[in-house]
């Protein structure tokens, strides 16, 4: 009796070990919920960092920043009040500029360039800035790290997420036509 008991115990025990549990499905993290995640960080970061650049603009009393629908800030160091002729698409035009961060400290110094106006790749707040300019005019530009070298950086003196200042002076423009 004894052995019996143990034996249909033994074979209940096979039985419900015989059926297999059914397996966890994973979680579902799909790409498009993971890019929303990473958009929004991304446009929080931006608004910080907006904050910290018109905080930064607004202690500066010597100078008067614009603000640009591009997402940069300029002030202008020499401006051009009769010439009336802007960099127009596949223009060639020549730049003098330099790029610190945002207290002054000069990163890059003395740099040139000739540039084709929204056929090369540049820095986008510049590509976007230099068509404000007139032959002959420097201006001060206040770029968030976004419209800069982003979260890549140079790979070089540039850090990730750095925003930058640079002043640029149009040496020239050659008409494309």
């Amino acid at each position: 009796m004894k052995h019996k008991f143990l034996l249909s115990i033994f074979l209940m025990s096979i039985v419900v070990s015989c059926k297999q549990p059914e397996a966890r499905r994973p979680k579902k993290h799909g790409i498009t919920n993971f890019y929303k995640e990473v958009i929004e960080k991304n446009k929080k970061l931006n608004a910080l960092e907006k904050k910290s650049l018109e905080k930064l603009i607004s202690l500066d009393t010597i100078q008067k920043y614009q603000s640009s629908t591009n997402g940069f800030w300029y002030t202008y160091v020499k401006k051009d009040t009769v010439n009336t002729n802007f960099p127009k698409f596949e223009d060639l035009v020549q730049i003098e500029y330099n790029i610190s961060d945002i207290n002054g400290n000069i990163i890059y110094d003395n740099l040139e360039r000739v540039y084709k106006v929204d056929k090369e790749d540049f820095i986008p707040a510049l590509q976007d800035g230099i068509k404000l300019m007139k032959k002959g005019e420097t201006i001060t530009f206040v770029i968030p790290s976004y419209r800069a070298f982003g979260v890549v950086g140079d790979g070089n003196k540039i850090t990730v997420n750095q925003p930058i200042k640079s002043t640029v002076t149009l040496i020239d423009i050659k008409s494309n036509n």
